[in-house]
């Protein structure tokens, strides 16, 4: 009986310095952990007060660019306007052709500058 109170003691005391260094490494990585937050935390009021400034003037282009996507439809159907009142009338096709999209085809004159024409486009309807 004597052993067995000895293996006991030996075995608690083991128990108890196992738990000693477990928390001893957990803690230090704990404080390792609290220290990089604690520079993040300040890096991330250092972006903070350097962004403050721009604020006003981000919102500014924001309003600026919700002003212009609000105008690019009418800039769009009055460009498409001028095409089709410089663009020359073609005359009324003896076949019905498929319909087209409501907004017009669109092509480059590049081509024509060069005197391309392609398979698709007959030469009378340059």
């Amino acid at each position: 009986m004597n052993t067995l109170v000895v293996l006991t003691v030996v075995d608690i005391v083991l128990l108890i310095a196992g738990l000693g260094i477990y928390l001893y490494i957990v803690g230090a990585q704990l404080s390792r952990i609290a220290t990089n937050l604690e520079e993040c935390s300040r890096l991330v009021a250092a972006i903070g007060q350097n962004a403050a400034p721009i604020m006003q003037d981000v919102r500014h282009i924001n309003r600026t660019g919700g002003v212009v996507a609000g105008a690019l439809p009418l800039l769009y159907g009055m460009a498409e306007q001028i095409v089709a009142g410089v663009t020359p009338r073609e005359p009324a096709p003896s076949e019905p052709v498929p319909a087209r999209p409501a907004s017009g085809t669109r092509r480059s004159r590049l081509a024509e500058a060069v005197g391309y024409v392609p398979d698709d486009e007959t030469v009378g309807a340059r």
